[in-house]
């Protein structure tokens, strides 16, 4: 299951990227910064860069509270973490979960693009 998130994770870094065009919604602001802009560019995968980590930052910018970056953050360094946080049986981190799933689900709609 660990690997499975981890893939995922990767997944959703991969394919975050640029905006959208007029015909599929809102171009998302490129080049955000904040805490997971920061993990994303610190991270050693491939696909990191100004534009992708920026775009993932912009979008949790509209998606998640400073303190659920920050929590985020954590999930670059330790995957096994997410994986804790998804079974958990905590109210809290079920709330957490949903909210940062959602927001996994923006950034692949919203990123595409600029890798």
């Amino acid at each position: 299951m660990r690997y499975i998130l981890i893939g995922a994770m990767a997944a959703l870094l991969a394919s975050c990227g640029g905006g959208r065009d007029r015909d599929r919604g809102p171009v998302v602001m490129r080049y955000a910064s904040g805490p997971l802009n920061d993990a994303c560019m610190a991270s050693p995968r491939k696909q990191r860069g100004p534009a992708v980590c920026g775009c993932i930052q912009a979008v949790a910018n509209t998606h998640l509270t400073r303190s659920e970056q920050r929590r985020a953050v954590g999930f670059f360094t330790d995957p096994h973490s997410a994986q804790e946080v998804r079974q958990s049986d905590r109210a809290r981190d079920k709330d957490f979960w949903e909210r940062y799933y959602d927001y996994g689900t923006q950034v692949d709609a919203l990123c595409k693009g600029t890798l």
